[in-house]
């Protein structure tokens, strides 16, 4: 099956500049040095990648569920033979 192109409109945001972060704080830390990458998984389901600067702290989380276990994670981005 082959891969649609997606077109994001949303703003690049940036790590050196504080007035580009967006509002999302760490869940474990509460830092707001956080690394946010909007990325689809190999089934289909869109998540926000989020890591944290401060503490290593990373999650995905998909928009219809919230937070994904890392297993799952792995099983919905294997390739489909």
């Amino acid at each position: 099956m082959p891969r649609a192109a997606v077109i994001d409109d949303a703003p690049l945001g940036s790590l050196t500049q504080p007035t580009s972060r967006s509002a999302r704080r760490c869940e474990v830390c509460g830092s707001d040095r956080v690394t946010e990458l909007a990325m689809t998984l190999t089934d289909g389901t869109p998540v926000d990648f989020v890591s944290c600067r401060a503490c290593e702290h990373r999650t995905w989380v998909a928009a219809e569920v919230g937070a994904l276990p890392i297993a799952q994670v792995l099983e919905r981005a294997r390739k489909i033979r």
